[in-house]
């Protein structure tokens, strides 16, 4: 069987169905945001990991190393925030190719330790090594969290509100604007090595894209922020979520996690869904459907939560956040509610990292 017939989370799931746990501090495993591990009677400790590879999750024809680094560790953070906890250290393993400077790496760990400031959050150990396949990074964090703060995914309960934070979908077209200038650049540079015009290349090497007026799309890709804000202004208003995860495969794929995890449906309206206006202006000159840009297009690093009907004009009144639909019965399924009245079910058509590569330009 192929690995992308089952896809990441499908394989993550065949791996370890069979997995029991033996120690009594190990209190959740496998199947949400992080890991809850509990070593003192107050409070429970919150485990996440990413790994970022070269190729897959980003490419260094367009992406900074210190922005890369700052990343690496905020979807880290982005993990533990959408378990309502707090970060507190993260661990390091990167596996780098001859090609990397000190400079370089400098720049990645400049970058990281930017983020972990912002955070407050501890650098605290790792590993190095090389690599022949690019680079590879591998971030764990450790964060905490009182138990009865803690939010899983499982929670969501019918008539409960679906909210989300800042805007959907702008990652996805950053991402988009960089490989269409990386695909233009190539195309120029190969035929330029064509015609033998080293006057050309140079030229070429020194140029820079016009991202003018896009500058916010850019940002939301390279640089992306984990919402300890809105953590923040949920427990100043006295919110505690019934369900919660982070948008980083889409919100699609996302709202079909809770609802599979809690045992329910729900019912999300289009015109609900927030978008910013230069998200919209880049869709349709991508000749895009921004709908379904902001439904599967992933990284947005935005929180997805649900909270009791009660809390409406509570979390109503939080900056940034906006209440898109509502928890219904299983049977009910999984809906899209259109601006024209019409229903479609949800499909988890979000960031796949098992799916076979697609070919250049596509």
């Amino acid at each position: 069987m192929e690995i992308a017939e089952l896809g990441e989370f499908g394989l993550i799931k065949h791996l370890t169905k069979e997995i029991k746990l033996e120690n009594k501090s190990s209190l959740k495993g496998v199947g949400d945001d992080c890991a809850i591990i509990q070593y003192q009677e107050d409070m429970q400790t919150l485990v996440t990991t990413d790994m970022l590879m070269e190729g897959v999750h980003f490419d260094l024809q367009y992406v900074p190393m210190k922005h890369l680094g700052y990343k690496s560790a905020i979807v880290n953070f982005s993990d533990i925030y959408a378990m309502n906890g707090t970060p507190r250290q993260i661990v390091v393993s990167i596996a780098l190719g001859k090609r990397f400077t000190v400079e370089d790496m400098q720049d990645f760990y400049d970058g990281l330790q930017l983020a972990c400031q912002e955070h407050h959050v501890d650098i605290v150990g790792g590993d190095t090594t090389s690599s022949m396949t690019g680079l590879a990074i591998s971030i764990t964090c450790l964060g905490e969290a009182r138990k009865e703060d803690i939010v899983l995914r499982s929670g969501a309960q019918e008539n409960d509100l679906v909210c989300v934070s800042g805007n959907l979908g702008a990652a996805y077209m950053g991402l988009q604007l960089l490989e269409r200038e990386k695909t233009v650049f190539n195309q120029q540079y190969r035929e330029a090595q064509q015609r033998g015009d080293k006057r050309g290349l140079e030229e070429l090497q020194a140029a820079q894209p016009d991202f003018s007026g896009r500058e916010y799309l850019l940002e939301r890709q390279l640089k992306p922020e984990a919402r300890r804000d809105i953590i923040e202004r949920l427990r100043e208003a006295g919110i505690r979520p019934t369900a919660m995860m982070d948008i980083s495969d889409g919100l699609s794929s996302e709202l079909m996690h809770i609802c599979e995890q809690s045992n329910v449906g729900c019912r999300i309206f289009e015109e609900r869904i927030p978008l910013d206006y230069q998200t919209a202006v880049a869709a349709e000159e991508f000749n895009m459907n921004v709908t379904t840009c902001a439904m599967n297009g992933g990284e947005d690093y935005e929180l997805l939560f649900t909270v009791p009907l009660t809390m409406h004009d509570a979390v109503s009144q939080i900056e940034d956040v906006k209440v898109i639909g509502h928890i219904t019965k299983p049977s009910l399924g999984k809906l899209l509610v259109c601006r024209d009245g019409s229903e479609f079910e949800l499909k988890a058509q979000g960031w796949n990292p098992l799916a076979p590569p697609t070919s250049e330009g596509e």
